[in-house]
Protein backbone atom coordinates (compact mmCIF):
# COMPACT_ATOMS: atom_id res chain seq x y z
CA UNK A 1 0.00 0.00 0.00
CA UNK A 2 0.83 3.72 -0.76
CA UNK A 3 2.62 4.52 2.80
CA UNK A 4 3.11 8.53 1.76
CA UNK A 5 -0.87 8.33 1.23
CA UNK A 6 -1.74 7.73 4.38
CA UNK A 7 0.32 10.43 5.96
CA UNK A 8 -2.31 12.71 4.79
CA UNK A 9 -5.84 13.27 7.28
CA UNK A 10 -8.25 10.89 6.70
CA UNK A 11 -10.91 13.40 5.51
CA UNK A 12 -8.62 14.32 2.58
CA UNK A 13 -7.67 10.45 1.80
CA UNK A 14 -11.21 9.93 1.74
CA UNK A 15 -12.22 12.62 -0.38
CA UNK A 16 -9.28 11.38 -3.09
CA UNK A 17 -10.79 7.84 -2.94
CA UNK A 18 -13.91 8.49 -3.07
CA UNK A 19 -13.60 10.62 -6.20
CA UNK A 20 -11.29 8.54 -7.57
CA UNK A 21 -13.95 5.60 -6.87
CA UNK A 22 -16.74 7.83 -8.14
CA UNK A 23 -14.61 8.46 -11.83
CA UNK A 24 -13.88 4.87 -12.24
CA UNK A 25 -16.72 3.32 -11.58
CA UNK A 26 -18.82 5.29 -13.77
CA UNK A 27 -16.60 5.47 -16.52
CA UNK A 28 -14.66 2.54 -16.12
CA UNK A 29 -10.97 2.46 -16.24
CA UNK A 30 -10.03 3.15 -19.79
CA UNK A 31 -12.07 6.39 -20.67
CA UNK A 32 -11.70 7.14 -16.60
CA UNK A 33 -10.01 10.89 -16.45
CA UNK A 34 -7.85 12.24 -14.17
CA UNK A 35 -9.00 15.29 -14.70
CA UNK A 36 -12.09 14.38 -14.04
CA UNK A 37 -10.55 12.83 -10.77
CA UNK A 38 -8.87 15.83 -9.35
CA UNK A 39 -12.04 18.13 -10.24
CA UNK A 40 -13.98 15.71 -7.64
CA UNK A 41 -11.45 15.64 -5.30
CA UNK A 42 -10.98 19.16 -5.81
CA UNK A 43 -7.31 19.18 -5.69
CA UNK A 44 -4.64 19.56 -8.09
CA UNK A 45 -3.66 17.08 -10.88
CA UNK A 46 0.39 17.33 -9.56
CA UNK A 47 -0.88 15.99 -6.07
CA UNK A 48 -2.83 13.03 -7.66
CA UNK A 49 0.13 12.25 -9.74
CA UNK A 50 2.83 12.56 -6.70
CA UNK A 51 0.38 10.00 -4.32
CA UNK A 52 0.04 7.90 -7.36
CA UNK A 53 2.09 8.57 -10.46
CA UNK A 54 -0.32 7.53 -13.07
CA UNK A 55 -4.19 6.98 -13.88
CA UNK A 56 -3.14 2.81 -13.53
CA UNK A 57 -1.23 4.01 -10.46
CA UNK A 58 -4.43 5.21 -9.22
CA UNK A 59 -6.60 2.09 -10.35
CA UNK A 60 -4.41 -0.38 -8.81
CA UNK A 61 -4.25 1.43 -5.69
CA UNK A 62 -8.14 2.24 -5.43
CA UNK A 63 -8.77 -1.66 -5.99
CA UNK A 64 -6.35 -2.93 -3.83
CA UNK A 65 -7.83 -0.63 -0.89
CA UNK A 66 -11.15 -1.45 -1.80
CA UNK A 67 -10.92 -5.15 -1.81
CA UNK A 68 -9.03 -4.50 1.59
CA UNK A 69 -12.20 -2.49 2.84
CA UNK A 70 -14.34 -4.97 2.07
CA UNK A 71 -13.02 -8.08 3.26
CA UNK A 72 -12.17 -6.50 6.42
CA UNK A 73 -16.07 -5.18 7.04
CA UNK A 74 -17.09 -9.38 5.62
CA UNK A 75 -15.11 -10.56 8.64
CA UNK A 76 -16.26 -7.99 11.27
CA UNK A 77 -19.65 -7.99 10.57
CA UNK A 78 -20.51 -12.01 9.75
CA UNK A 79 -20.88 -14.16 12.66
CA UNK A 80 -18.56 -17.26 12.19
CA UNK A 81 -20.99 -19.67 14.19
CA UNK A 82 -24.38 -17.82 11.71
CA UNK A 83 -26.03 -21.08 9.97
CA UNK A 84 -28.94 -19.68 8.74
CA UNK A 85 -28.72 -17.98 5.13
CA UNK A 86 -31.03 -15.55 5.35
CA UNK A 87 -29.14 -14.33 8.69
CA UNK A 88 -26.00 -14.71 6.75
CA UNK A 89 -27.13 -12.23 4.20
CA UNK A 90 -28.11 -9.74 6.28
CA UNK A 91 -24.55 -9.24 7.72
CA UNK A 92 -22.85 -9.33 4.51
CA UNK A 93 -25.51 -6.42 4.19
CA UNK A 94 -24.77 -5.02 7.54
CA UNK A 95 -20.81 -4.91 5.93
CA UNK A 96 -21.81 -3.34 2.86
CA UNK A 97 -23.68 -0.83 4.48
CA UNK A 98 -20.59 0.47 5.80
CA UNK A 99 -18.85 1.10 2.46
CA UNK A 100 -22.25 2.47 1.05
CA UNK A 101 -21.78 4.82 3.96
CA UNK A 102 -18.30 5.54 3.95
CA UNK A 103 -17.44 5.21 -0.24
CA UNK A 104 -20.44 5.33 -1.88
CA UNK A 105 -19.04 3.52 -5.19
CA UNK A 106 -16.63 0.85 -3.82
CA UNK A 107 -18.72 -1.77 -4.35
CA UNK A 108 -19.79 -0.57 -7.88
CA UNK A 109 -15.91 0.18 -8.61
CA UNK A 110 -15.15 -3.18 -7.92
CA UNK A 111 -16.95 -4.90 -10.72
CA UNK A 112 -14.76 -2.70 -13.01
CA UNK A 113 -12.35 -5.30 -13.13
CA UNK A 114 -14.49 -7.25 -15.60
CA UNK A 115 -14.21 -4.85 -18.58
CA UNK A 116 -10.49 -4.15 -18.30
CA UNK A 117 -8.71 -4.19 -21.88
CA UNK A 118 -4.97 -3.69 -20.69
CA UNK A 119 -3.20 -6.57 -19.58
CA UNK A 120 -0.66 -4.36 -18.08
CA UNK A 121 -3.38 -3.02 -15.81
CA UNK A 122 -5.30 -6.47 -15.26
CA UNK A 123 -2.10 -8.29 -14.15
CA UNK A 124 -1.58 -5.43 -11.36
CA UNK A 125 -5.23 -5.85 -9.85
CA UNK A 126 -5.10 -9.58 -10.10
CA UNK A 127 -3.81 -10.35 -6.55
CA UNK A 128 -7.16 -8.52 -5.06
CA UNK A 129 -9.54 -9.20 -7.63
CA UNK A 130 -10.59 -12.67 -5.96
CA UNK A 131 -10.41 -11.75 -2.25
CA UNK A 132 -13.75 -10.23 -1.89
CA UNK A 133 -15.60 -12.97 -3.83
CA UNK A 134 -13.79 -15.93 -1.71
CA UNK A 135 -14.49 -14.54 1.60
CA UNK A 136 -18.00 -14.55 0.33
CA UNK A 137 -18.40 -18.02 -0.99
CA UNK A 138 -16.92 -19.04 2.29
CA UNK A 139 -19.58 -17.28 4.11
CA UNK A 140 -22.21 -18.81 2.61
CA UNK A 141 -20.53 -22.18 2.68
CA UNK A 142 -21.43 -21.90 6.59
CA UNK A 143 -24.83 -21.48 5.57
CA UNK A 144 -27.08 -24.96 6.09
CA UNK A 145 -29.49 -24.92 3.62
CA UNK A 146 -31.29 -28.09 4.72
CA UNK A 147 -33.54 -25.83 6.68
CA UNK A 148 -34.76 -24.39 3.19
CA UNK A 149 -37.77 -25.70 2.31
CA UNK A 150 -37.71 -28.65 -0.27
CA UNK A 151 -38.22 -28.04 -3.93
CA UNK A 152 -36.60 -24.52 -3.66
CA UNK A 153 -33.49 -23.83 -6.14
CA UNK A 154 -31.43 -22.27 -3.60
CA UNK A 155 -28.88 -21.05 -6.27
CA UNK A 156 -31.73 -18.99 -7.93
CA UNK A 157 -33.14 -18.19 -4.56
CA UNK A 158 -29.40 -16.60 -3.15
CA UNK A 159 -29.23 -14.53 -7.05
CA UNK A 160 -32.28 -13.27 -6.76
CA UNK A 161 -31.56 -11.75 -3.58
CA UNK A 162 -28.27 -10.34 -4.60
CA UNK A 163 -30.25 -8.84 -7.61
CA UNK A 164 -33.05 -7.15 -5.28
CA UNK A 165 -29.91 -6.09 -3.02
CA UNK A 166 -27.89 -4.98 -6.37
CA UNK A 167 -30.53 -2.75 -6.99
CA UNK A 168 -31.04 -0.98 -3.60
CA UNK A 169 -27.30 -0.04 -4.25
CA UNK A 170 -27.84 1.44 -7.62
CA UNK A 171 -30.68 3.45 -6.19
CA UNK A 172 -29.20 4.47 -3.40
CA UNK A 173 -26.58 5.94 -5.82
CA UNK A 174 -29.05 7.60 -8.05
CA UNK A 175 -31.10 9.31 -5.40
CA UNK A 176 -29.01 9.57 -2.69
CA UNK A 177 -31.06 7.20 -0.44
CA UNK A 178 -28.62 6.88 2.87
CA UNK A 179 -27.09 3.07 3.72
CA UNK A 180 -29.72 3.00 6.82
CA UNK A 181 -32.81 3.27 4.76
CA UNK A 182 -30.79 0.52 2.45
CA UNK A 183 -29.90 -1.61 5.24
CA UNK A 184 -33.76 -1.88 6.69
CA UNK A 185 -35.08 -2.35 2.99
CA UNK A 186 -32.40 -4.96 2.40
CA UNK A 187 -33.35 -6.75 5.65
CA UNK A 188 -36.90 -6.56 5.12
CA UNK A 189 -36.65 -8.38 1.82
CA UNK A 190 -34.23 -10.95 3.59
CA UNK A 191 -36.98 -11.25 6.46
CA UNK A 192 -39.73 -11.68 3.66
CA UNK A 193 -38.14 -14.36 2.09
CA UNK A 194 -36.96 -16.30 5.12
CA UNK A 195 -40.43 -16.49 6.07
CA UNK A 196 -41.29 -18.12 3.27
CA UNK A 197 -38.77 -20.41 2.26
CA UNK A 198 -37.74 -21.53 5.23
CA UNK A 199 -39.23 -24.60 7.00
CA UNK A 200 -40.93 -24.18 10.05
CA UNK A 201 -38.93 -25.58 12.69
CA UNK A 202 -36.22 -23.30 12.20
CA UNK A 203 -38.37 -20.08 11.67
CA UNK A 204 -37.53 -19.35 15.28
CA UNK A 205 -34.05 -20.26 15.36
Amino acid sequence: MNEKFFDLKKEKQDRMINAALKVFAINGYQKASTDDIVKEAGISKGLLFHYFGSKAGAYTFMYEYSSRFMTMELERAVSLREKDLFRLLEQMEEAKSVLLSNYPYMQKFLLTHMGLNDKSITEAVAPYVDKVPQIMGEIMERADYSRIKDGVDTDLLVRTMYYVTRGLMEMALVTGMGSDVVLKEAVAYYEMMRSQFTKEDYLFC
